[in-house]
């Protein structure tokens, strides 16, 4: 497989348009957002000017189906992606869950949506307007292991009825729809599975709460429910073909989209780890004279090495996943590992700065106290660390010549 390390003019031009936004519509903003719990008018304001309404700058929508590239030309798409989603997360970790678009739940919907229904739902989100998706599979008892689903659908006619709860998910209550996953009978595991785009105000559904959370404030993270929802058959992603006699149909729709977004999410986490990076350089290029001869000069230079190698090692990691993914190729052991590494990285990164910048580190005011913040969950969401070396090893030892 060949090497190439260049970005093409195509990812140059995603990278450079995502740094620009964020440098003007993102970073000025980010501790200000933090405070109010919610995107800064201004940021809001930038999306609309610049008709970001499907999402299509943070690198998270899915929105556009894979285009056939031009013969003799790879397709750059997924990679396109992460270059504008890192610059985005280096500004605000909050501003790719903040760009307007179906955000989570575009991937599922292209994937397997039918025609009319990517159609019908991806036509939601206008260029100048400020609206999202969401993408709901995590529940009290089922997050990371999928297959523990406990949200229950039956078929009624021309609807399905959905009951059941689930937890934490982004922009779960200004979402215009969500995909919504469910299961027949939790006794038939991955089988029973099925995937719903549900509609705000569809009967039933309900949205009774927004989480107040250590980090990534300024994002919405909500719990949804269903009691008795009333779901048209024909919002059941994929339609009935999809869900033949086990074909584990559902649940094969939620590990593709993870093979997809989890790259973005480590790449996310790159963007958090740079930013508090670059923010204690500066510092001990300010404070500290790095030409002395002491152990402690030598050990804040250690540091800073370290955690330039562990950045640029999580980046790369990411790239190669989204490579395979734009090549259509398996990738599900290099998206766990960009994801189980970036999630530590990140950690020992933001940590790293605070022990540089010393007392300054954990004050409010500082950047780096509040990308420490962001952080931690980036270990957590898209299936856990421990859960990605699980999906890792199986693939290891399902083919160790790989």
């Amino acid at each position: 497989m060949a090497i190439e390390f260049e970005l093409s003019k195509g990812m140059q031009t995603a990278r450079d348009m995502a740094r620009m936004f964020a440098e003007t519509y993102v970073r000025p903003y980010a501790l200000e957002s933090d405070q109010l719990c919610g995107p800064h008018p201004k940021f809001i304001e930038a999306c609309k000017q610049f008709r970001l309404g499907t999402g299509q700058l943070s690198g998270v929508d899915g929105v556009d189906a894979p285009k056939t590239p031009k013969p003799g030309k790879l397709r750059e798409t997924n990679r396109m992606r992460l270059v504008a989603a890192e610059e985005l997360a280096w500004g605000d970790a909050t501003a790719a869950l903040n760009m307007p678009g179906p955000g989570l739940g575009g991937p599922p919907v292209q994937f397997t949506g039918t025609p009319e229904q990517r159609e019908r739902f991806m036509s939601v989100f206008k260029p100048d307007e400020y609206k999202f998706g969401a993408y709901a599979l995590t529940e009290p008892d089922a997050g990371s292991d999928a297959k523990n689903l406990k949200t229950l659908c039956r078929k009624e006619g021309d609807v399905w009825v959905l009951n059941g709860s689930k937890i934490y998910i982004t922009n779960g209550k200004r979402a215009e729809w969500t995909v919504v996953f469910a299961t027949i009978d939790p006794a038939l595991g991955r089988a029973g599975h099925r995937t719903f785009v549900v509609e705000k105000g569809t009967p039933g559904f309900s949205c009774p709460k927004v989480e107040k959370k250590m980090g990534l404030r300024a994002s919405e993270t909500a719990e949804q429910v269903f009691e008795e929802c009333r779901v048209p058959a024909e919002n059941l992603l994929g339609g009935e073909a999809h869900y033949e006699a086990k074909s584990k149909g559902g649940f094969k729709t939620a590990m593709k989209t993870f093979d997809a977004t989890r790259p973005l999410v480590a790449v996310m986490a790159v963007g958090i780890a740079r930013a508090a990076y670059e923010i204690a350089r500066d510092w001990v290029q300010e404070h500290y004279a790095l030409s002395q001869h002491t152990h402690r000069y030598h050990r804040l230079v250690d540091t800073l090495c370290e955690m330039e190698h562990d950045i640029r090692t999580a980046r790369l990691l990411s790239y190669k996943a989204a490579y395979l993914l734009d090549r259509e190729l398996p990738n599900a052991k290099e998206s766990s590992m960009s994801k189980a590494y970036a999630g530590s990285m990140v950690q020992r990164v933001t940590s790293q700065a605070i022990e540089l910048l010393g007392p300054e580190g954990v004050r409010e005011h500082r950047l780096v106290e509040k990308l420490y913040r962001d952080q931690k969950v980036y270990d957590i969401f898209e299936g856990t660390g421990q859960i990605q070396r699980l999906v890792i090893s199986r693939r290891l030892f399902a083919n160790a010549r790989d």
